[in-house]
């Protein structure tokens, strides 16, 4: 016969009792709810819904109406029925967003109370035993030593390691209880705080945020935005007012290469000059919107997002030369501007072509180039009435016999211009969650980089007086993460306490 054997056992119901009821539907369904592994499913989830968001594109991104036109027909209905092409606006991807949050909370409820008690009921006091088979241990012993002595000189060691020492008494045995970093304990509820955060910041976007372009030419003012929404086969706008007026003052373009086209290969910024109009909080306000540099107000963020290629100028140099004989003058004039000359004659800069024709047709030519550049200006002698001028390039002039026409008593050359062009666009973005997911992701880095980098360690010291005047000391230890920093500080403590050691191990 063996000598191990196999027993068992057999539990008897009285009769008459009913055997343990199943745990109810609203249990079970709570105790998923709850569950850790369901979590990390639905975080699994909620992260490749982002990446279709990332992969795909969607719908309210310029340029999707060309990307949709490019796919094929079975990938229209499919991805369309799936809602990818507005992903973060589909319903399950909401409702994965609401139970994710739901089971961070049921969680945190469920587990809160067990990290609770490492705050508020400390274990004091431990058998030898038990510490023996710590993580960390190690035996002690004082030579013609009191336990309150060596209690002391263990509390003043854990307090010299950065511990928090406590020193107890229980049924004629002494105790000394250090640690450090018990609020580690609920770092992982802060950083559940952290995620439900960004995820209501989140929501608060994908619901009442909006996104819209504005196309601004100096002098113009709007206060409209114009959202582009395909609805998969059908393309729409919607016009959204902004509770203040945009005043466009100035459009520039930073070029590579100045003789070149005002192409997006060839252009360093586009740089627009605004002015917001809001009465009710006061005086007008200036600002520059320009590549990589945004401009937020009252909620809303200005973003450069395109521009007309058509050819113009921001400034043009003109010289002026008087018909009957006499010096040159050179003038500046920015767009829109106006110069006076020395007979009093005033020159108004009132539009610039970059590929004139005779037929006034300036889009015949390739989009941002310059051709045949051509200033348009208003001439007004002093005492006369305006007249239209052609200022063209000394070039064209000698080519051409009406580009050296006078005009007023000037002849008119266009010797220097800087490019620009016609308008720019500005993409307009109201975010209402946007600062409420940078605080979150503020926390979130903050709480993940306390509770991985700070750990809980806990020390225990029994402290027993034995015959002969001698005192044993045994230490035991553990933490909750760091365990090999845990065993090099454990190591200091020991040495640091002194006395014979006659046992250190790590079990």
């Amino acid at each position: 016969m063996s000598a191990i054997e196999e027993s068992k056992t057999e539990v008897r119901v009285p009769k008459g009792a009913s055997a343990p009821a199943s745990p109810s539907f609203l249990t079970r369904g709570l105790n998923l709810l709850s569950s850790v592994r369901f979590g990390v499913i639905l975080l699994i989830l909620l992260a490749a819904a982002s990446m279709v968001g990332m992969l795909i594109m969607q719908q309210n991104v310029e340029g999707f109406d060309k990307y949709y036109a490019e796919l094929s027909p079975a990938s229209r209905v499919v991805l369309g029925s799936l809602g990818f092409f507005d992903i973060y606006h589909v319903w399950y991807f909401n409702a994965l967003l609401l139970i994710l949050s739901l089971n961070i909370v049921l969680a945190s409820i469920d587990r809160f109370p067990s990290a609770w008690t490492f705050i508020s009921r400390k274990k004091l006091d431990a058998s030898a035993h038990w510490l023996r088979g710590q993580e960390q241990t190690a035996t002690v012993e004082f030579a013609g030593a009191t336990s309150a002595s060596a209690a002391g000189k263990i509390a003043g060691a854990m307090r010299a390691s950065r511990m928090k020492a406590r020193v107890t008494e229980k049924k004629g045995k002494t105790f000394v209880f250090g640690e450090r970093g018990a609020w580690n304990r609920l770092g992982a509820y802060a950083v559940h705080v952290a995620l439900l955060t960004i995820f209501f910041g989140g929501f608060l976007t994908a619901q009442f945020g909006r996104t819209g372009v504005m196309p601004l030419a100096p002098g113009m003012k709007s206060n409209e935005m114009v959202e582009t929404v395909f609805n998969v086969d059908r393309l729409s706008r919607a016009v959204y007012q902004l509770p203040f007026d945009v005043e466009c003052t100035d459009i520039q373009q930073s070029l590579i290469r100045k003789e070149g086209a005002i192409t997006s290969d060839n252009t360093l910024d586009w740089l627009t000059r605004i002015k917001i109009k809001d009465p009710e909080n006061g005086p007008d306000r200036e600002a520059l919107v320009h590549l990589n540099a945004p401009f937020d107000y009252r909620g809303y963020r200005f973003f450069q997002a395109s521009f007309d290629p058509t050819g113009s100028a921001r400034q043009v140099t003109l010289r002026v030369a008087p018909q009957a004989g006499g010096e040159a003058e050179d003038i500046t004039i920015p767009r829109g501007g106006t110069t006076t000359l020395a007979d009093g004659t005033r020159v108004e800069f009132k539009d610039f072509m970059a590929n004139f024709t005779v037929n006034g047709n300036n889009t015949e030519a390739g989009e941002g180039t310059y051709t045949l550049p051509a200033a348009i200006l208003s001439v007004t002698p002093r005492n006369g009435s305006p007249t239209v001028a052609r200022a063209f390039t000394p070039e064209m002039a000698e080519r051409a016999p009406f580009a050296k026409q006078p005009v007023a008593g000037y002849t008119w050359r266009l010797v220097d211009f800087e490019k620009a062009p016609r308008s720019h666009t500005l993409s307009i973005q109201k975010d209402p969650g946007a600062n409420i997911v940078y605080l979150g992701f503020g926390m979130l880095g903050l709480t993940l980089g306390a509770v991985f980098f700070f750990s809980h360690e806990r020390v225990w010291a029994h402290v027993e007086e034995k015959e002969g005047g001698r005192v044993e000391v045994v230490l035991g230890g553990n933490t909750n993460r760091n365990h090999l920093g845990f065993g090099d500080r454990f190591k200091k403590l020991i040495a640091a306490i002194g006395g014979e050691t006659s046992e250190v191990e790590k079990a």
